[in-house]
């Protein structure tokens, strides 16, 4: 490379400028990291707002790719509402070499994104219905932007049910919003351990028991996010209620690496979660063997 920029006759800073301004797809941005809270032993909170204070534009079931220099990047998916479009909050899982790095941050820290990318959850299918939403451990975090949305615009929406279900109390993801749920009339609000330590006096179980503690209205629309034993065990649950497949909506933020379809890292048989999902309808996917 020269002094002023070039290779073999090319501008290298200008063709960056040009693939910036076209809205290059791999091109990340700077992120300052705002708060940063170990929510659980092994998954941190980050608020982060871009650099530039411009307003970052997703729809809830979105994820993004988070990178730092040195170490790499990762999918994850969008934990806050686009409601809240000043800041965008992720949670990181330390499973990894890039997400223990994450954890090291601290407020002040940056990192950089790039997305969003994929298909999140069909608002105008949601819209005037009601809604179930069951999240299971991690699952709450990609969850958390529609269950923000959906109390933001509440009048949107019909009866709202939230189910919640994790190992134990110590895994248990955003306490404060739990605080709120718990105390709220605009959600009816059940959460499960599965296995009760210290002063837990809530319900113990799977997360399919919490169909005990309310009863699924006709016309219901779902949404589940969690590990993939959990939805072997909720599918079977809305088949014997008689829910119907296309109106099941499945989270499956699995297996994703470059975001763009261009590694197919994550194809299920002819789709790629990270462009034909995350969100599937349990109607699209039932068909493909590989999805589970």
């Amino acid at each position: 490379m020269s002094k002023n920029g070039t290779v073999a006759g090319m501008d290298i800073h200008g063709t960056l400028g040009k693939l910036e301004g076209a809205g290059n797809i791999f091109l990340p941005r700077k992120a300052a990291v705002l708060l940063a809270n170990d929510d659980t032993p092994i998954e941190k909170r980050l608020t982060l707002r871009l650099e530039d204070d411009a307003p970052f534009e997703f729809s809830p079931g979105q994820f993004i790719e988070v990178s730092l220099f040195g170490y790499g990047e990762i999918p994850v998916g969008l934990a806050s509402s686009p409601t809240r479009q000043r800041s965008f909050d992720i949670v990181v899982r330390a499973v990894g070499r890039v997400s223990k790095a994450i954890h090291g941050l601290h407020g002040g820290d940056t990192l950089h994104v790039r997305g969003p990318y994929g298909n999140g959850f069909d608002l105008d299918a949601l819209r005037g219905k009601n809604v179930l939403i069951i999240a299971g451990g991690l699952g709450l975090a990609p969850t958390r932007s529609l269950i923000q949305y959906i109390l933001d615009k509440r009048d949107e929406f019909k009866r709202f049910t939230l189910f919640y279900g994790t190992r134990d109390p110590n895994t248990l993801l955003f306490p404060e919003d739990l605080e709120e749920w718990r105390e709220s009339d605009k959600v009816e609000y059940f959460e499960t351990v599965d296995r009760a330590t210290g002063p837990w006096k809530g319900n113990v179980g799977v997360v399919t028991t919490l169909f005990q503690k309310t009863k699924l209205e006709p016309g219901t629309k779902v949404v589940v996010c969690g590990p993939p034993i959990m939805f072997k065990f909720v599918l079977r649950e809305l088949d014997s209620l008689a829910v119907p497949h296309q109106d099941i909506y499945l989270d499956v933020e699995r297996r994703m690496k470059c975001g763009v379809g261009k590694c197919g890292h994550c194809q299920i048989n002819d789709k790629y979660t990270c462009t034909d999902g995350p969100v599937f309808t349990f109607a699209e996917l039932e068909k493909l063997p590989e999805a589970f």
